[in-house]
């Protein structure tokens, strides 16, 4: 995977969910130094990239749970910039960790919530902008290996994240003709706030966790930047990514992918 000249997408506008902090904050750097311009939200606004020129960035405190608030977002990034590009949704929530009768029903419910409605949300949100103008545009909603490989103390987050890449292959058929091309990807295992939750999480509540901990000792994580080079590289300047997860019905679309371990 090669990475993208500085400043090869000047002029481009993307949009990134829980972007105040882990791999938001991390894919915020990267596209700013690309040459994008931003809107970028979460429940606490997050700050301007190191950088990147605050007239080329927009940050707001958005609770992704709430469409009209996400709506009223893009509204204002579109007045800004005039329109938005890539949609990234990011925000995601992991807790709660451990067996499912033992979850707390509030946490469950949170962590649907924003993990499924909240890619709704955004995913429909971008899709009517999308259709408002010419040009088509990428939509990225944030999965994760344990979309497709079941993991005891992780019904919830693994749940939703099976909904995630579903959501994506539905909206990747329905706005396929508006020319948005939807992809659901899974960045690969990124130290944030939530690899220091799992390695602090019991055995018992967790049975991974010591696999999660070694990755930690050993290094072995992709960086933020190293997922943005492959959305740039694969989804924004590459039509057709590849033949993997092509639709049944021989559309051609590839929606599902893995970012590649950092070497």
């Amino acid at each position: 995977m090669t990475g993208p000249a500085a400043g090869r997408h000047d002029g481009l506008v993307a949009v990134i969910t829980g972007s105040s902090r882990g791999l938001g904050a991390g894919m915020a750097e990267a596209l700013a130094a690309d040459g994008f311009r931003l809107g970028l939200c979460a429940r606490t606004r997050p700050s301007t990239p190191a950088g990147a020129s605050s007239e080329d960035v927009l940050t707001a405190s958005v609770d992704v749970t709430d469409a009209e608030a996400l709506d009223r977002f893009a509204g204002e990034v579109v007045a800004r910039f005039g329109r938005i590009d890539l949609w990234v949704n990011n925000a995601g929530l992991l807790a709660p960790i451990g067996p499912l009768a033992d979850a707390d029903p509030g946490e469950v419910t949170r962590n649907i919530e924003v993990n499924v409605l909240g890619v709704m949300h955004g995913s429909a949100t971008f899709a009517r902008h999308v259709r408002s103008r010419s040009g088509g545009g990428v939509l990225v909603n944030v999965s994760s290996g344990a979309a497709t490989r079941p993991t005891a103390g992780w019904a919830p987050y693994g749940g939703a994240k099976a909904a995630v890449e579903m959501i994506t292959e539905v909206v990747a058929r329905e706005e396929r003709p508006a020319g948005l091309r939807a992809y659901a990807l899974a960045p690969g295992l990124i130290d944030t706030d939530m690899q220091a939750l799992i390695r602090s999480t019991s055995d018992e509540d967790f049975p991974s966790a010591g696999r999660f901990r070694q990755v930690h000792e050993d290094g072995a994580f992709n960086s933020p930047a190293w997922v943005t080079r492959f959305i740039l590289d694969q989804f924004v300047d590459g039509a057709d990514p590849g033949p993997e997860g092509r639709q049944p019905d021989g559309a051609g679309t590839t929606v599902r992918f893995r970012v590649p371990d950092q070497q």
